[in-house]
């Protein structure tokens, strides 16, 4: 609650009516208040985006008020700007009482209901009525093109105050839309649950044991499977025995193992999403890259399934002492920062986490952050462009000592890195992960000769040395296969390597040779390994 709103809405009976039934105390002190709570947020701004309807109030000459509730699509009501909301009037009954309340007196009070996640915000502005002749350029963007109505005229709001009211007394409800998508992980798992019982049935009608997956020491049975997104699917895996799981910490990862196909099994490994100090189940969230592993576990993980994976490990942890923790996270690299969010939240540690992703549809875990942590969630969107993730901004309104922690695609780690650098902040106090291996549109093809196997391999430029050191059939350590754990490294006998990794010290890289070959390329056209 802000000084603005104090000032507009304390009026001399409302103190008094404070004063009477003893809350005065408590809210003397907003009208002093340094948070003005005048120009909107983008907080504020992705809540407005994403109503379809709202209830407003207007005054009559009479001193009447009258209120009126509007409704749309999704996105309707617009933000123009930090300081303007705006929305197209359809045509509506034509008594036009809210158009000639606020020609006569434009002040403007709105309501926007959150019914499913019970919040609601109050603006005050004053509001006029602007017509197609008067500024078509604003008329188009507030049209709405998808929406087949006839519109009359604009109205726009200049936000004087607003403020966030608590969730007493809201009684949750739910549109069809809610419900549909929701219910869909339902129909989606119902399917498959079905097809498993099928499945096992035949298997116990033959005396067949349902094969066990991989080859690693920590048994896993696949115990549940959510859909996030369109393209995102959150799996529940549990101890076959029911007993808790190992101990890990946020920012760790499992080695899972996929079925590439009938003849060929790989691992990839995922970060836990779940909250650390729940030990009676990891979650992992796997994007459907529509190929490879991604494909493979969409189209074959069912509940049901037993996987033989590797133990936890973790290349991105958390620190430990008491600097406030900056997250940052775009699209699927959501998952091991949700974990730090659930730690941190746990240890009652300070922490802002700042999210972007394509649109409000495509962003895994989004009403599960909203309902954990708050105001500490900042939402972003690349297909709105008032609503970007600027990365100069996020470093430059950070706390002093600040602790960066981001996952996500190359381009966004790149931008908080350089923003970074930019603003003082010391490598040191950045931490990253990126969930794939970094190419570039400049990559040639390399020779690779592997010196103790005897084989040379050819490496296209849309493709790893690893990938092509495996397609020899040469056995290769690896795990992370993005840089980040050292445990593909192998010494260069020849050439010079184009190093890609964040794992090697410049001693293991320039001393003693060695280079990633998960991620890492050549600046020569040809290399020489000790393979």
């Amino acid at each position: 609650m802000a000084a603005a709103f104090a000032k507009i809405a304390f009026t001399a009976s409302v103190k008094a009516a404070q004063s009477l039934y003893g809350s005065r105390a408590d809210y003397a002190g907003l009208e002093r208040g340094s948070d003005s709570g005048h120009e909107l947020t983008p907080w504020e701004a992705e809540y407005i985006h994403m109503r379809d309807s709202f209830y407003q109030a207007t005054v009559s000459e009479t001193g009447w008020p009258y209120v009126q509730f509007r409704g749309g699509p999704t996105g309707f009501l617009k933000v123009l700007d930090a300081k303007t909301i705006g929305y197209a009037d359809f045509r509506g009954n034509r008594q036009y009482l809210s158009v000639g309340n606020i020609n006569a007196d434009g002040r403007m009070a709105l309501i926007l209901m959150d019914y499913a996640n019970r919040r609601r915000l109050k603006i005050w502005g004053r509001a006029k009525v602007i017509h197609e002749n008067e500024d078509p350029d604003l008329i188009a963007r507030l049209e709405m093109p998808t929406y087949r109505a006839r519109v009359e005229r604009a109205v726009v709001i200049t936000v004087e105050a607003y403020d966030w009211n608590c969730p007493q007394h809201i009684t949750p409800r739910f549109t069809e839309t809610e419900i549909a998508a929701w219910t869909a992980a339902l129909q989606q798992e119902l399917v498959e649950l079905k097809a498993e019982n099928s499945r096992l049935k035949a298997a116990r009608s033959q005396h067949i044991t349902p094969a066990i997956l991989g080859q690693g020491p920590l048994a896993l049975v696949v115990s549940g499977v959510r859909q996030l997104t369109d393209r995102i699917r959150a799996y529940e895996l549990r101890a076959p025995d029911g007993q808790d799981l190992p101990e890990v910490t946020a920012g760790a990862h499992l080695s899972i193992p996929i079925p590439l196909s009938e003849h060929q099994a790989e691992t990839r490994n995922y970060s836990i999403a779940s909250d650390p100090s729940h030990r009676e189940a990891y979650e992992i969230a796997v994007l459907d890259e529509g190929r490879g592993g991604s494909a493979a576990v969409h189209r074959d993980f069912t509940v049901g399934m037993r996987l033989s994976c590797g133990n936890p490990n973790n290349t991105f942890p958390l620190h430990s002492d008491k600097r406030p923790a900056v997250l940052i996270a775009g699209g699927i690299g959501i998952t091991p920062i949700k974990a730090m969010a659930h730690t941190l939240a746990t240890q009652g540690r300070e922490f802002i986490l700042h999210y972007t992703a394509k649109s409000p549809p495509d962003m895994a875990y989004r009403e599960c952050l909203t309902r954990e942590f708050g105001n500490r969630v900042r939402f972003y969107f690349s297909t709105l462009p008032a609503m970007l993730l600027n990365a100069d901004t996020v470093i430059q309104e950070s706390p002093q000592d600040s602790v960066f922690y981001v996952c996500g695609p190359p381009p966004l780690i790149a931008a908080v890195r350089s923003a970074a650098d930019r603003r003082g902040v010391s490598r040191n106090r950045v931490y990253f992960e990126q969930f794939t291996a970094q190419t570039s549109a400049s990559d040639q093809p390399v020779e690779v000769e592997l010196r103790r196997s005897g084989h040379t391999v050819h490496v296209p430029p849309d493709q790893t040395v690893l990938q092509a050191i495996q397609l020899a059939g040469v056995a290769a350590r690896y795990d992370c296969r993005t840089g980040t754990c050292g445990a593909c490294a192998v010494k260069v006998l020849e050439g010079v390597p184009d190093h890609r990794d964040t794992v090697l010290t410049t001693t293991e890289k320039n001393q003693a040779s060695l280079m990633c070959v998960c991620i890492s390329r050549a600046k020569t056209n040809r290399l020489v390994l000790d393979l």
